[in-house]
Order: structure tokens, then C-alpha cells, then sequence
């Protein structure tokens, strides 16, 4: 799809629906010398002037970082970069991401001027019944009981999305585009220290035959840091895709072995090489919305990403959190109220809404009815600057001039996913100022537990509600064959008044993943802040029924005077995953890469390498 920021911001259109009928007309390039491994070598080199040929990457390993800096070296499309990176990812992260799981991208378009978004979101197999995750006594599953095994498989999604977006804008052969993964599984990884971690505290991995024998030794020990991890069995699984491409995934030996492996082991998922061979990955109009002299860019359902993020926005536009300050008592109650007031409305209306169009509520009715600007001015005049709400309903868009759906808001109960945080983020630049901003998962840590052809098989099935009917309503979240589990993920592209790319950011984390998006767009916002310093800046979040601040981030006069306000505040660690850019007025770029993961960011000009 294609978006006139210039006209959107000239014409006063600041909703979706108009976003979604106008034409676009903007640049962007890339800047930055240096990654974070080295972070006074990267601040003296903020303000280095864009040149042409430079190019940027932020990844949350550094060997996918690297792996995409050589495709860009060579000239590559920021999309053949993010096939690289997302092939070393699912070899060095396995934890968080893969091709056995899902993905969503942005796409920026230098030369056509176009933002377009793909989705790669997993799908349940044909199979899949509403009651799939509730146990005899009609009582949902225990979310771990959940996890394990094949039941909570849904089909892969990221390699089909990869080849359609690199179908349209790859410069290099795709064969090209696995070399790093290929090389790096035959050769061998350091075994990191964040790897061995989570191998230390994910008990039930080791129980699985084929994640025994990967990750652990004879005597059932994590392998150590620094333990040379090789994976042939990845890397025949790279050159048959490299080859073949998607269809050698979705058909023959790989998808045989999906299948064996989601039916052979515990909890059989009844996926069939028929699910995988008719999979079809998704073009979808991007989610746009207004904050100060920005748009903000992200995904559609089935992520709720997009339209969560932007009503979180939209609801403090009215509030001047840049004199409220970062980290006051103000501006994180006005951040933990926004939260509230549209993580309502995500929980009770948003999913995969393709599945509910024959019910009267079109996909298109449920973005512009919670985008509605009378809709969020409504739900903004909910906030009180001086106390927490006692509590928080989700509202009825259908009372603002919605015709489409009008009466079929209420039907819907509220959701019951667990959505556990385990997930990647990558933003790219390349020498022709083309932007991706893709956010890749298999959903909770080593995803369902179960290998197949060398790769991790997500559990992503488990971010649908475990309860179909909720308070005698159905959920719009329930499980239902072929249908896509409702997302979090968030990877946006922030425009500038001029409809000028001004910054590219995503997160994993989970449900916290909107909220940690929202957090370092503020911050760069509102509290002048650098990428870096943005990312960086103490987590707050409000994804669920607690108001979370991150360990170590804020004194105990903050905390008490939230809870003093009504927050129940819980603190405790919020491991964010967030990777960025943000242009500076002179046209350079800053780079950002969150210290709680193991990311980096690198960039350079092409002329010189």
C-alpha cells in the first residue's frame, strides 16, 4: 500500500482510514559509523553526514549483524539483508526466533516511495478446534502443559513472507542471501552467554530427543559459553531452501519432517503436509497514526501491535509529557493510563479479524473504529492527571459514526492468551535508503520444544485465547482452523512532518512488546532523547493487570508515589529487545541496540568498503 505523508499531514487526514487512500512521496537514507560493543567510538561518530551508499544495521546477535552488514556491503536490498540476518538468527538465537516460526515486516520503498507491510504469522493446521488447548473438565490448560509438543505448532510462516518480500525487492540472487547461515552452521558458533542461560532454566528442553541431543551434552549439561555449536541438519536445511526456495520448505523432505515431528512426539497437533503446502504469506495496509509532528507506522492484525500502539499515542496527545518530564510521577500515570485504556480494547476486539468478517465486524471497521479520533478523544477524557482509574472497560467504537459493525462490538469477550516473551528485532538501511523493520518469533523460549530439519518449532498456537467462550461471548481470539494467533509484535517506521523517514524500532517481550516500542518512541519524542538513550531508558509498561517498572530504573519516591496515585506498581526486571534508528535534523543517523540482549548495530558507506 501507498501513503502520501506530505498530503495525509496537509490535508489534516489523520486518521487510518485516510492514511489507507493516499498516495506517498518520501526519502530516507541511512547513517552511523560504529555498533555498540564500542560506545564512545559510536557517539563520537553520531553526527557523521549521510552520504550515499551508507547503510545501517541493528540486530540482537552479533553474528546476524554481521551477516547482514556483508549482503549490504555488497549492494544488497535491505530485504536480501533481512533474509541473511534472519537465517543466522534462527542459528545462533534459536530461543527467540526462526524459520519454524513467524514473522512481520515493514517495507520502506526509497525509490517508489511506498510503505508496505508483510505478514508471515503462523496459521493453526486445518484441524484446530476452538477447545484445542481446554483440558476434559472444559478448564483452559496450564500455558507450559500448553507449550510442549505438538499441540501448540502452527504452520511456519517466516520462509513464504521472506520470498515474497524478497520476490519484490531483492537485488541479489536468494541463493546469495544463506551463504552467512550456511557457512556459519557448517563451521560452528560460540556457544553465548545469554544461549546458555536460558539452556540452564528452560528444564522440560532437554526431554525432547532432538533438543537433547542439539543442546546439551551426555551428562544432560548445557553446552558452556563458548562451546563450538555446529548444525549440519540447518544447513542442509538452508541450501534445499537456497535452491529450491519456499516451495522446497513447504513441500518434501523438510515439510515431511515438520510433520513427523509436530504428530510424533507428545501432544500430537494433527498438522498435515497439506497445511504446509497451501500456506500463503500476506501483503497487508500498514496501521498509521498521528503523534506531535509524526506518523507512526506499524502492523495490522493479526498483530495488535499497530493499533495498540498508536491509541497508546493518540491518548496522550492531549498530555505535554515533554513538560511532565522523563521518569516523573506524571508522565510514567499518563503512560500506565493510555496503556490500560487500549490494552482494554486490544484484549477484548483484536485478532486475526479476517476470521470475523461474516460475523458484521470487517477487519477494516475494527482499525478505523479503535483509530476513530472522536472515539480515542472520548477514551482520552477517561484520564485523570491526579489518580488511577479504579478500573478500565474497553469502549464501544461503535457509538462514534462507525456504520460498518455498528451493534456487533459488544458480542466479543475477553481474551485468555498467555503470550510469554520470546521474540527478535532487526531494523535495516540500505545504500538506496530502502528501510526494514522486522520483528521474527517462535514464541516462547525454544518454542514448542520440538526440532525438526535442524530448526525450532514454535509453540505460536498458544497465543490464541485458551478459552473460545468467555462470560457467555465468544472470543474473537479463539482457535479455529487456518486461522493466524493474534501478535504483539510492533515493528514500526516513525515519519518526520515531511513524511520523511525520522526512525525505524521494534521489540520483542511478549505482550510488553507495544509498550516498549511506545517507550522509546516517547523518549526520542517528547524527551529529546538519542536512539540509544531512548532504548536504554528504564522499561514502563502496563500489559496486563499490573502496572510494571523496570528493576533498577526508578527510586522509591517514583514507585511510591505511583502507588500512592492507585498504581499496584510491580517492579521487576523487563528484558526488552529494542533495535533503532533515528534520523537527526542534519540528515545523519544515530544507531541503538538494547544492552538488556546481545545486540549490536553497525553501518558504513559502500564507496569505502
Amino acid at each position: 500500500m501507498t501513503i502520501d505523508m506530505k498530503r495525509i499531514w496537509a490535508a489534516g487526514a489523520l486518521t487510518l482510514a485516510a492514511a489507507m487512500t493516499a498516495a506517498c512521496s518520501r526519502e530516507a537514507a541511512p547513517e552511523k559509523e560504529a555498533g555498540t560493543e564500542a560506545q564512545a567510538a559510536a557517539a563520537a561518530a553520531a553526527d557523521v553526514p549521510v552520504e550515499t551508499g551508507r547503510w545501517f544495521i541493528a540486530a540482537a546477535n552479533p553474528h546476524a549483524a554481521e551477516a547482514g552488514a556483508a549482503i549490504l556491503k555488497k549492494g544488497g536490498s535491505a530485504v536480501d539483508a533481512a533474509i541473511a540476518t534472519e537465517t543466522v538468527l534462527g542459528l545462533v538465537e534459536p530461543q527467540s526466533s526462526g524459520l519454524g516460526g513467524g514473522a512481520f515486516m515493514l517495507y520502506y520503498d526509497a525509490a517508489s516511495d511506498t510503505l508496505e507491510t508483510y505478514s508471515g504469522r503462523e496459521t493453526a493446521p486445518a484441524s484446530a478446534t476452538p477447545e484445542r488447548f481446554l483440558k476434559e473438565d472444559g478448564t483452559p490448560m496450564g500455558f507450559y502443559d500448553a507449550v510442549v509438543g505438538g499441540i501448540s505448532v502452527g504452520v511456519p510462516g517466516a520462509v513464504r513472507m521472506l520470498e515474497m518480500a524478497h520476490e519484490a525487492h531483492g537485488a541479489l540472487p536468494w541463493a546469495e542471501d544463506f551463504e552467512a547461515a550456511i557457512a556459519l552452521s557448517e563451521e560452528g558458533f560460540e556457544v553465548s552467554p545469554r544461549l546458555n542461560g536460558l539452556l540452564e532454566r528452560i528444564p522440560r528442553l532437554k526431554q525432547l530427543p532432538a533438543a537433547a541431543a542439539y543442546f546439551y551434552d551426555e551428562e544432560g549439561n548445557p553446552w558452556p559459553v563458548g562451546h563450538v555449536l555446529k548444525n549440519s541438519a540447518y544447513a542442509e536445511t538452508l541450501k534445499t531452501v537456497a535452491e529450491g526456495g519456499a516451495e522446497a520448505f513447504y513441500e518434501g523432505p523438510i515439510a515431511e519432517a515438520i510433520v513427523e515431528a509436530v504428530n510424533g512426539g507428545p501432544q500430537p497437533g494433527g498438522m498435515t503436509l497439506e497445511d504446509l503446502k497451501t500456506y500463503t504469506a500476506e501483503k497487508l495496509d500498514p496501521v498509521c497514526g498521528p503523534y506531535r509532528a509524526y506518523q507512526v507506522c506499524s502492523m495490522a492484525p493479526p498483530s495488535s501491535g499497530g493499533v495498540t500502539l498508536v491509541q497508546i499515542l493518540s491518548l496522550l496527545e492531549p498530555f505535554d509529557m515533554a513538560g511532565a518530564g522523563a521518569g516523573s510521577i506524571e508522565a510514567l500515570h499518563l503512560i500506565f493510563e493510555a496503556s490500560r485504556l487500549a490494552y482494554a480494547d486490544r484484549n477484548q476486539y483484536l485478532a486475526d479479524n479476517e476470521h470475523l468478517s461474516d460475523e458484521g465486524l470487517s477487519p477494516e471497521a475494527v482499525i478505523a473504529g479503535l483509530l476513530n479520533p472522536a472515539y480515542l478523544q472520548a477514551r482520552a477524557a477517561l484520564i485523570d492527571k491526579t489518580k488511577a482509574a479504579e478500573s478500565v472497560e474497553p469502549g464501544d467504537p461503535s457509538a462514534y459514526d462507525i456504520e460498518d459493525g455498528a451493534g456487533q462490538w459488544k458480542r466479543y469477550g475477553a481474551d485468555a492468551s498467555p503470550e510469554p516473551p520470546s521474540t527478535s528485532h532487526f531494523v535495516i538501511v540500505d545504500v538506496e535508503g530502502n528501510v526494514v523493520s522486522m520483528t521474527a518469533t517462535v514464541e516462547f523460549a525454544f518454542g514448542s520444544h520440538l526440532m525438526a530439519a535442524g530448526m525450532v518449532l514454535n509453540n505460536q498456537l498458544t497465543d490464541f485465547s485458551f478459552l473460545p467462550v468467555r462470560d457467555g461471548k465468544p472470543v474473537a481470539n479463539a482457535v479455529a482452523p487456518g486461522k493466524r494467533p493474534r501478535s504483539s509484535m510492533s515493528p514500526s517506521i516513525v515519519f518526520d512532518e515531511n513524511g520523511e523517514v525520522w526512525s525505524a524500532v521494534g521489540s520483542p517481550g511478549g505482550p510488553a512488546i507495544i509498550g516498549y516500542v511506545a517507550k522509546t518512541i516517547i523518549a526520542m519524542i517528547d524527551w529529546d532523547m538519542s536512539a540509544q538513550e531512548a532504548i536504554e531508558y528504564p522499561n514502563v509498561v502496563y500489559p496486563r493487570g499490573a502496572p510494571l517498572l523496570e528493576e533498577g530504573g526508578f527510586d522509591s519516591q517514583v514507585v511510591e508515589g505511583l502507588k500512592a496515585m492507585g498504581h499496584p506498581v510491580e517492579v521487576r526486571g523487563l528484558n526488552s529487545g529494542v533495535h533503532a534508528f533515528k534520523r537527526l535534523p542534519d540528515g545523519s543517523f544515530q544507531g541503538g541496540a538494547d544492552p538488556r540482549r546481545e545486540g549490536i548495530w553497525l553501518s558504513g558507506t559502500l564507496e569505502t568498503e
